[in-house]
């Protein structure tokens, strides 16, 4: 006979303690990634901004030379991750053939080049909405090298999305007043280079996704394999254009720009130990809504701080960008039938740090 005092119950009241402390520790590591991820990127986003549109000293001269910023991040992330690798006791061996690095290191040098120079020509808030476009790019690349076929409501909302971006970038506001941006702004040279770094960046996560699944493949291995690829194509670079020297002059004469450069680097570098950390703890529904977040954050973010005025019809845009990609996470979330790949699954973590 059961005891009336109610023991059979304890073992409820244990169970419900459990979830509880399961329900603190899941909110713990949610809140840890969601914070790590946010600072980082929108650290990395204002300084990007700052470095490639703000002049420095009394001169008010414009920092140019952008594969110089691509070699710090790389290098200081290849270093890291080597050092990641030596700790967890993983070899430093190459998984997959040394030129497959090489071409996803070249990709990502070109998506991260036409990104900083894009932002000699447009604002941040257009370069990060026109960002979100990026599905379509992803889609084609993963049609013809993955053979991905793709449903009909991938096709929707990368239109919709799209037609969002186009609002944004076609209707700005008819003043800024950004005391910076006077004889810089040139929406052809910065679209442009923004279609160049969609095409590049869709090309650079879909042939990561191909390594992945080719080989057994750990995520730090494929880090580190490409930034020191890309390291030395962009230090390869830097010494062919002549720009190494000057990039160099240019930090001992504003030394504020090598603080920028040095905590670019730091934060480009941390974000990708924090987006490695979600995608894996988290999953990639909870990455996408935690980027879709910080990309509005930092427009907003951007228009405060750098003084950006924003049209009506950019708020049309911004809206309908947003407003897409929350109701296609949304939609994700629910159970559906495995027949369609979306787009956003294609993308490696590696690539999000032009994100």
């Amino acid at each position: 006979m059961a005891d009336a005092t109610g023991t059979p119950g304890l073992p409820v009241a244990a169970g419900r303690e459990k979830d509880k402390e399961g329900r603190r520790r899941w909110a713990a590591r949610c809140g840890f990634a969601v914070l790590g991820i946010m600072s980082t990127l929108l650290v990395y986003g204002v300084l990007q901004e700052k470095i490639m549109r703000v002049p420095y000293g009394a001169e008010k001269e414009f920092f140019r030379y952008s594969l110089f910023l691509v070699f710090c991040n790389r290098i200081t992330t290849s270093m890291v991750s080597a050092l990641v690798l030596l700790a967890s006791k993983k070899s430093l061996g190459p998984v997959a053939p040394i030129h497959n690095y090489c071409v996803v290191s070249v990709s990502n040098i070109l998506t991260t080049t036409c990104q900083y120079e894009a932002l000699k020509y447009v604002s941040f808030p257009v370069q990060t909405l026109a960002k979100c476009a990026k599905m379509i790019p992803v889609m084609i690349w993963g049609t013809i090298i993955m053979r991905k076929k793709y449903g009909g409501r991938d096709y929707f909302f990368a239109v919709i999305v799209t037609m969002g971006c186009s609002l944004f970038i076609l209707y700005p506001a008819s003043v800024d007043v950004n005391p910076f941006n006077k004889g810089r702004e040139s929406t052809v040279w910065g679209v442009s280079l923004m279609l160049g770094y969609l095409g590049f960046d869709g090309f650079t996560s879909t042939f990561q996704d191909k390594l992945f699944k080719g080989y057994d493949m750990e995520i730090h291995n494929q880090i580190f394999y490409t930034t020191m690829c890309s390291c030395l194509l962009s230090l390869t670079g830097l010494i062919l254009q002549n720009h190494m020297i000057p990039a160099v002059d240019f930090m001992f004469r504003h030394p504020d720009c090598f603080s920028d450069v040095v905590i670019l680097s730091s934060v480009a570098t941390a974000s990708q130990f924090f987006i490695s950390y979600t995608i894996r703890t988290f999953g990639a529904l909870t990455f996408a809504t935690i980027m879709t977040t910080r990309q509005l954050v930092s427009i907003l973010l951007s228009c405060v701080w750098f003084v950006h005025p924003l049209s009506w019809m950019q708020w049309v845009g911004a809206a309908i960008v947003f407003g897409a990609l929350y109701t296609k996470s949304f939609l994700r979330s629910k159970p559906q039938r495995p027949a369609a790949t979306s787009p956003s699954q294609g993308s490696s973590p590696n690539s999000a740090n032009n994100s």
